[in-house]
């Protein structure tokens, strides 16, 4: 019984550890999205992309899924001024390298 504790608290340790870490794409969004509200097209020209189809995939998807970043309308996430902008997770993150 002890031992299918243990393995359920590491399991639980395991996600929690991966779900915090941040990719060097994430962290780069994080760093170009500074203190305000971007649509997906001011964020891709702050770190000098073109491939819409690649910063979906390696920047903004990481970034939403990990709670680094929120949407300005959740309920609509294909709306023509759908803007990003940091999460208190993702406002203290910087925060936390320095310290």
């Amino acid at each position: 019984m002890l031992s299918k504790l243990l393995a359920a608290i590491s399991e639980a340790v395991d996600i929690h550890q991966t779900t915090d870490q941040v990719t060097d794409q994430v962290v780069k969004l994080i760093q170009a999205m500074g203190g305000g509200e971007l649509s997906s097209n001011e964020l891709m020209q702050a770190l000098g992309l073109m491939h819409r189809p690649t910063f979906r995939e390696n920047y903004l998807n990481p970034a939403l899924a990990g709670d680094w970043i929120e949407r300005t309308q959740p309920d609509s996430p294909r709306s023509p001024t759908q803007r990003y902008r940091l999460t208190p997770k993702g406002r203290q993150w910087p925060q936390q390298q320095i310290g």
